[in-house]
């Protein structure tokens, strides 16, 4: 039996005529109801309900086929949105995600810091591909490195400070108050102290800081010149800033607030390292028989943490011994 002949319609242009005639014949009749030489339509309204067809997508096609000269090729369906050079991310912005990837920031934090500082906006997903495609898909060790990288040489050159919640279990009966601590600790030596608040309002919050900030001070002449913390209400405020409680202080105290950046607590790490010691050897050290007997411990116990505790951060030695002050 002879074989059949398989047919190849990859250049069949059957549907690509037919569209054409189609158009060029509804466009032959637009402009006899334009001019009015239509037999039947008076309006062209009454053309587009005939053929089913809206005002905008006719007009799109039609102006399209006016501009190119009235080629009919001009008539046929086209790649919709804007061509791929044009969505293509500028070079200059482009090298501003790059240069913040090489500082160790995952595509979230990219996304926010050039929504933040140079007001840009790039999706994570877009961000992404900058990124693979400049083969910085992965973050490597030396970025990482980098990022934790907040080195002070001198003490009160930056300050962090955090609210810890802490338990209501480590006494005899149930507290019938929810306790903080806030603790401050100094980036360069870190030498620290910390107290107990009963609120996380504002307001509280930013008398038992003042406190905290001027125990330092007194005992280790730390001054601080700028001061981190995260962006909870109790630290911060971006719409009003002089009407916020802590934010007013640290500007009268002339100290710069500095915040965390978005999705990472890490950056407050040298706080949050000092809140793990001091709820595992103070708070929850042993049992207690009231709220107050706990606090009236904390002092020694960060005397004890200041002057006789090594640090390996800091080569191994007291935090007090950073300093020449008599403490």
């Amino acid at each position: 039996m002879e074989k059949r002949n398989s047919r190849n319609n990859t250049q069949d242009t059957t549907l690509e005529r037919n569209y054409l005639q189609k158009w060029q014949f509804l466009i032959a009749e637009y402009e006899d109801v334009k001019a009015g030489r239509h037999a039947v339509f008076k309006r062209v309204g009454d053309f587009y309900n005939y053929h089913q067809t809206c005002s905008q997508t006719f007009r799109k096609y039609y102006n399209r086929y006016l501009q190119e000269g009235c080629n009919p090729q001009a008539l046929l369906p086209q790649k919709r949105g804007p061509r791929w050079k044009s969505r293509r991310t500028p070079p200059e912005i482009e090298a501003k995600a790059l240069r913040y990837r090489e500082l160790g920031n995952n595509r979230y934090e990219i996304a926010a810091i050039l929504r933040e500082r140079d007001n840009i906006t790039l999706s994570p997903s877009t961000i992404y591909r900058i990124c693979k495609r400049h083969g910085k898909g992965r973050i490597t060790h030396s970025m990482v490195t980098e990022k934790r990288r907040i080195i002070k040489n001198k003490m009160g050159e930056l300050g962090h400070i955090d609210l810890h919640q802490l338990s209501k279990d480590s006494f005899m009966e149930p507290l019938k108050t929810q306790p903080y601590v806030l603790a401050v600790i100094d980036s360069c030596s870190r030498l620290a102290w910390a107290d107990v608040v009963e609120s996380k309002k504002a307001v509280p919050v930013a008398f038992k800081a003042l406190k905290v900030i001027n125990t330092l001070h007194h005992r280790y002449g730390i001054t601080f010149e700028e001061m981190l913390s995260d962006n909870g209400a109790e630290f911060a405020s971006r719409t009003n800033v002089e009407g916020h409680a802590f934010e007013y202080m640290l500007m009268e105290l002339d100290i710069k607030h500095r915040y965390t950046r978005p999705y990472r607590p890490q950056t407050n790490g040298k706080v949050e390292r000092f809140n793990r010691t001091l709820v595992e050897e103070w708070a929850y050290a042993k049992i207690w028989t009231s709220d107050q007997q706990r606090a009236n411990s904390l002092d020694g116990w960060l005397y004890g943490y200041n002057h006789h505790r090594h640090h390996t951060a800091i080569n191994g030695i007291p935090h007090n011994a950073v300093t020449n002050h008599p403490g």
